[in-house]
C-alpha cells in the first residue's frame, strides 16, 4: 500500500535530495531498519511499483529500492532522485539546455518525472510528487 507523509511536494522551496540504495527484496525491511537507527528518523514513504517489480521507501536522504537484480538493473545508472515542486520548469530548463533525457517525462503511481544525464555525465531523475486518489482529503 502506497503511503507518504507527505504525498504532494509542490510546497516545496528546494529540492529533497535523495541518494539511491538498491537492494534484494529480502533485505528491503532490514536496510530500512538500518538507516533509521542510524538517521533516528524513521521511513517517510514507502510506494510500492508494481509495474517495475520494486519497492521504495525513502528514510530521511535516502532512497531505498528493493527489487530483483533484472529490476534493479535499469535504475542503477541513476545516482540520485531530486524531488521538486513542479517537473515543468526543469524539463524545459534541461531541453533549452539540450541535456540528454535518458528517460523522458514518465507518469508513475507518485506523480510525474524524467531522468537525465547532466552535463558532467552524472545521471539524475527528478521528480513530483501529487496525491493518489486514496491521499486526498
Amino acid at each position: 500500500m502506497l503511503w507518504r507523509r507527505n504525498p504532494d511536494s509542490s510546497h516545496l522551496t528546494a529540492p529533497r535530495t535523495f541518494v539511491r540504495v538498491f537492494v534484494a527484496e529480502s533485505e528491503l525491511e532490514p536496510t530500512t531498519a538500518w538507516y533509521e537507527q542510524l538517521l533516528g528518523v524513521e521511513r517517510d514513504m514507502v510506494m510500492p511499483y508494481p509495474e517495475k517489480d520494486l519497492a521504495l521507501t525513502a528514510v530521511g536522504g535516502f532512497l531505498i529500492i528493493a527489487g530483483s537484480e533484472a529490476s534493479l538493473a535499469p535504475f542503477r545508472q541513476t545516482v540520485g532522485t531530486l524531488l521538486v515542486a513542479d517537473i515543468g520548469p526543469y524539463e524545459r530548463l534541461f531541453q533549452q539546455q539540450g541535456l540528454e533525457f535518458v528517460q523522458p517525462r514518465f507518469r508513475a503511481p507518485v506523480g510525474e518525472g524524467c531522468t537525465v544525464r547532466h552535463p558532467d555525465g552524472t545521471v539524475v531523475e527528478y521528480v513530483h510528487h501529487r496525491p493518489a486518489e486514496h491521499e486526498r482529503g
